[in-house]
């Protein structure tokens, strides 16, 4: 075979495993154990988990769910084996916790020392009960994404949690499932099925624009798309949808992986240079960093009027 056939080859067999490769995302699941709306009951509850995981097990979806500890007690004094039992369910189904402080402080509103303790608090039933199961707590989500105003709170919630042994768990794909939520949460209240139906499949359209709006961004940051964080809610609107928004990121070749496997993308090494008084994706900060302004984040997805309206909201 003579060196242009050899070199062909090469570039076909190259370009054929560039090609076949698979994206790869990390779902990820805030509120634990459930981001509650108008249903307060524990069987509600423990439907919302159930569905969940169902459909994390039937899409093999290693997902992470971060815990707010304060959801874990009645009347802020006695533990509610309720709400443990479903962490437990989490456990059971090889999904993994993380930290999400105890109260869901903003970081941004208040002082170091407060936070820094509400996060000592959120720890004190998950992590014994991750070593029950062979696990560890490893993982930090910051609330409201906000990490500090200034870079020198930021540094010091850095070095605190590396006090802790924690890893801050990042996103990339930031949207309003919240929003939709609330929508879903007012169909449900007047038991609205045709309603829900129609505002799921909003959601699932939705999230899909928001993936390849993300992605765009990605590959025009990084060159690729990188190793996806997506950031969702323990709510019925993704109990009763999460298996037709696993099917979007199937068909776009998506991977599932664990965010020690998502971490290991370079882009997570990328600097923040630049803070505020927002939360956002990881992608969004990375941007500001290296200067990207105006139309580099033009062509958003925007939730629809509808929602807002349901969801009784001027905006998102």
């Amino acid at each position: 075979m003579n060196l242009r056939l050899i070199t062909l080859s090469l570039f076909i067999s190259f370009a054929f495993v560039s090609f076949g490769e698979k994206n790869k995302v990390c779902i990820t699941f805030d509120d634990l154990p459930v981001a509650v709306l108008s249903d307060k009951s524990d069987a509600f509850q423990y439907s919302v988990t159930t569905k969940l995981l169902g459909a994390l097990t039937r899409h093999r979806i290693p997902a992470i769910g971060f815990v707010n500890e304060d959801k874990l007690y009645k009347n802020n004094k006695q533990v509610d084996k309720h709400k443990v039992n479903m962490l437990r369910l989490w456990l059971k189904a090889h999904m993994d916790l993380g930290n999400h402080t105890f109260s869901h402080l903003d970081f941004n509103q208040t002082t170091c020392n407060k936070y820094f303790q509400d996060i000592i608090d959120g720890e004190k039933i998950t992590r014994p009960l991750m070593q029950e199961y062979f696990k560890s707590l490893r993982y930090f989500r910051h609330p409201y994404l906000n990490v500090g105003e200034t870079k020198s709170k930021a540094d010091s919630l850095h070095n605190f949690l590396k006090s802790r042994k924690y890893i801050e768990a990042p996103i990339t794909i930031e949207n309003a499932d919240w929003v939709f939520a609330l929508a879903y949460d007012s169909a449900m209240v007047k038991k609205d099925s045709v309603l829900m139906k129609s505002i799921g499949e909003t959601y699932v359209n939705y999230m899909a624009d928001e993936l390849k709006f993300m992605e765009g961004l990605s590959v025009n940051l990084f060159g690729r798309n990188i190793r996806q964080v997506v950031l969702l809610h323990t709510n019925a609107l993704n109990a009763d949808f999460l298996g037709k928004l696993a099917e979007v990121y199937e068909r776009n070749n998506y991977k599932f992986i664990r965010m020690k496997d998502a971490l290991k993308d370079k882009a997570y090494q990328t600097p923040v240079t630049v803070y505020g008084d927002w939360g956002s994706s990881w992608i969004y900060r990375w941007a500001y960093s290296s200067g990207k302004q105006g139309n580099f984040f033009a062509h958003a997805p925007v939730t629809p009027r509808f929602i807002l309206k349901l969801a009784k909201m001027e905006r998102e």
